[in-house]
């Protein structure tokens, strides 16, 4: 019988934790920022370069599922737009940029401890991507 292999959890700086079951995930300021923007930017929420304070309210809605105080015009509009944004737990903006952020550290751990190749390969459309596989459920996510 094959003894199960304990993965390691990904960790570039204390400044923010995802936790999901027995998996932690430790962030740098930097690193998280860049993932929350690229979830939404793949969600086609918003377009790459977000400026500073439509970055910063884009990490308040990752990390406190709300934006209490918007600080730009993307806040403001996700705050007017709420209602249909929350929608049920596991179709909501908060829910998808969670889970793409945990998604992309999760392979990149995989990555680092050598399960995954780190190639893309060709699939539908012309588009490349890594192999992998998704959790179900939803990441909590807090400040580190």
């Amino acid at each position: 019988m094959e003894k199960a292999t304990r993965r390691g959890n990904y960790d570039s700086g204390s400044d923010y934790v995802l936790e999901y079951g027995e998996l932690r995930f430790s962030f740098n300021e930097e690193d998280f920022s860049q993932r929350v923007e690229q979830a939404a930017v793949k969600l086609d929420f918003v377009d790459q370069g977000l400026a500073g304070d439509e970055l910063q309210d884009l990490l308040e809605l990752a990390v406190n599922g709300e934006i209490s105080e918007p600080t730009s015009s993307l806040g403001e509009h996700i705050n007017e737009h709420w209602t249909e944004l929350v929608g049920p737990a596991s179709k909501s903006l908060v829910h998808w940029i969670r889970r793409l952020v945990f998604r992309g550290a999760w392979l990149d751990q995989r990555v680092k401890e050598g399960e995954l190749a780190g190639q893309a390969r060709p699939c539908a459309r012309g588009r490349r991507h890594r192999p992998g596989a998704e959790r179900g459920g939803v990441p909590r996510l807090q400040r580190g």
